[in-house]
């Protein structure tokens, strides 16, 4: 579904996307418990930060060109893995890694920066539908999907991430 979102859609990021995409997440990028979640790897070689980068920025691509609230959906989609361990190795809790990140990462988030509404509704609901309780934003349903379509991209190493790597350029500039 999201290749076809992508392919109807053309998106294809140009330089005023790139910087704005860097205006709404400065904040976020610039702490360094965000940067530390390149410490943790999440998808084969694909550490947390790389893969958060990576839905953010498609988030932010598709909810800009439907109109929605982009922002949050960068902001969101950049935190929504935001447990800063590594789920292969250690959990901090009981369970299910896949049923109960979403809560990590929601209190991680709330306890370094200020959210709205719908940035936590991303972070606490990107799971869905593994987690029950669906989202309430049209927004939060778009980054849940694209999560999950770059998990797929990167667990069977399809397609290139260079459009990460140049973001990864500018915001280290």
């Amino acid at each position: 579904m999201i290749g076809w979102i992508v392919s109807k859609l053309r998106l294809e990021p140009d330089s005023f996307a790139d910087m704005e995409y860097v205006d709404c997440i400065r904040e976020l990028i610039g702490h360094e418990m965000v940067r530390s979640m390149k410490n943790y790897i999440q998808h084969r070689d694909i550490d947390s930060l790389e893969h958060s980068l990576y839905v953010s920025y498609r988030s932010y691509l598709v909810c800009r060109r439907l109109g929605l609230d982009y922002r949050s959906a960068a902001r969101g989609g950049l935190l929504h893995d935001f447990f800063l361990y590594d789920w292969h190795i250690e959990k901090p809790y009981r369970g299910l890694h896949g049923l109960n990140h979403p809560r990590v990462a929601l209190q991680n988030a709330n306890k370094y920066f200020h959210l709205n509404k719908l940035e936590q509704d991303i972070i606490r609901k990107h799971m869905w539908p593994l987690t029950v309780t669906p989202p309430k934003y049209k927004e939060a349903y778009i980054v849940a999907a694209i999560d999950k379509y770059c998990a797929f991209m990167e667990t069977f190493n399809f397609g290139e991430r260079k459009n990460v790597h140049r973001l990864q350029s500018l915001l280290c500039s």
